[in-house]
């Protein structure tokens, strides 16, 4: 059932807080099927009440809603899922405290292996980039298509492609064996987000 949902457009929220309801509103318009809730900042109570409210946007649109980090935010809230990077906690204690139905990503970078390891543990999907340069992480580790290759033909867990994905550049990446594309800026900073959206999604629509 999970692995079912695990597929298309993944919109991640811009660290701004300025606009962002209404980017992940614009997103859901435009087909995206899952959101991602990504803030860094230390202001406990206003990330509860942003999370709260942008989770029921997803539900009322049937997409699933996951928290970047934060196992804490994730249970209060009752959100779908989170997502782990290396320096956050591990997957087998955050699947004590979310229960066996919540979803977990794991960010891999350019690592196989540690992909391998995720799904070991656990993990529901595995994240590799940045396939493209990002102004997000500029120094961020690079993941190629030809990676995303093998790690669609290799790896038993869906695939999530991440980095500078934009509607004119992430065909390739869908067709090297993405199961997800997680975008940031290609729908924050479109001219229309909705648009964008619309555009992304509409690559997963046969196949």
């Amino acid at each position: 059932m999970i692995r079912r949902l695990l597929r298309g457009l993944y919109f991640v929220t811009p660290e701004a807080v300025a606009g962002r309801t209404g980017l992940v509103a614009a997103a859901l318009r435009g087909g995206a099927r899952l959101v991602q809730y990504r803030d860094k900042s230390g202001d406990a109570g206003r990330r509860l009440t942003e999370a709260r409210r942008l989770a029921e946007h997803c539900r009322e649109s049937g997409a699933l809603f996951l928290v970047n980090d934060d196992v804490e935010l994730t249970a209060a809230i009752g959100a779908d899922g989170v997502h782990l990077g290396e320096d956050d906690a591990g997957i087998g204690k955050a699947r004590a405290v979310l229960g066996p139905e919540c979803v977990i990503g794991a960010s891999c970078y350019d690592d196989l292996e540690r992909a391998r390891s995720a799904i070991a543990a656990g993990a529901d999907y595995v994240a590799f980039g940045s396939v493209y340069p990002s102004p997000t992480k500029p120094r961020a580790r690079r993941a190629d298509l030809d990676l995303l290759r093998r790690a669609h033909r290799e790896l038993d867990a869906p695939i999530c492609a991440i980095g500078g994905i934009t509607p004119e550049n992430a065909a390739p990446v869908v067709a090297a064996g993405a199961d997800m594309i997680a975008v940031i800026q290609g729908i924050s900073e479109a001219a229309d987000p909705e648009i964008a959206a619309r555009r992304l999604q509409a690559l997963f629509a046969t196949g």
